[in-house]
């Protein structure tokens, strides 16, 4: 039995002598192969045409976390920690998470990617958490502290997520500013923080629509992490 494609998208970045490059870490590619994938990049430089003929060929995409979305797709409140606007990027997510979400296709998304799946259905974002909700934890975590467990996550014991998780109280990591505001049509918010953001959200009538705001691809040595992935890759197949 063959191991399905799955899409994963990318940032544009350049290495240390100036040159433009596709990058994303290992650890996204190593989650989806653990979970019985098979990890092909999607360039954020493609033409449409050419990125949505490689949406046709995979059987699923992971959303993968990255810099801020432009404010022009969710009329966003300014804020000077904005940062990383990738107008290439921004095309790119919004038009394959409206493509999957349309034609029922596996999508997974990671932080970013689940700012993405908000924003691409009409949902509106927090462009600084800190500044913008009442009594808000700082969700960026300055420094390196990927595998660091710094708040808790309450899953709807009700919702498809518990399910996948398998538990209703995750420990997670933290490395974001922005967060989902108002929840898009058609989206259910399905798990939160202690300061009461979003941080889990499902699509009920699609086969297969998760999104989560911590990064689970640098914590699968946990089972619920483990389960997230093994889900989206077996729902794929």
């Amino acid at each position: 039995m063959s191991k399905p494609l799955i899409g994963i998208t990318t940032r544009n970045g350049k290495d240390p002598d100036g040159h433009p490059l596709t990058a994303l870490q290992h650890t996204y590619t190593r989650a989806v192969v653990q979970a019985g994938g098979l990890p092909i990049l999607i360039p954020s430089m493609l033409a449409e045409e050419d990125f949505l003929d490689l949406y046709s060929r995979v059987a699923g995409i992971l959303f993968s976390g990255g810099g801020d979305v432009a404010l022009e797709y969710f009329n966003g409140s300014d804020h000077p920690r904005i940062g990383e606007v990738d107008e290439g990027r921004d095309t790119t997510e919004i038009s394959l998470m409206r493509a999957a979400i349309n034609d029922g296709k596996p999508v997974l998304g990671i932080c970013r990617g689940a700012q993405v799946m908000n924003v691409a259905l009409g949902g509106t974002l927090y462009t600084h958490i800190y500044d913008q909700l009442k009594g808000a934890l700082d969700h960026a975590y300055p420094g390196d502290l990927r595998r660091v467990l710094v708040h808790t996550v309450n899953v709807d014991e009700t919702s498809r997520s518990a399910e996948i998780f398998g538990e209703t109280l995750l420990n997670v990591n933290s490395l974001h500013h922005q967060g989902l505001k108002d929840i898009a049509p058609g989206l259910r918010a399905t798990g939160y923080s202690p300061d009461g953001l979003v941080e889990v959200v499902e699509m009920p009538d699609h086969p297969y629509a998760v999104s989560v705001q911590w990064h689970p691809e640098w914590l699968t040595d946990q089972v619920p992490m483990q389960r997230l992935f093994k889900s989206f890759v077996d729902a794929a197949g």
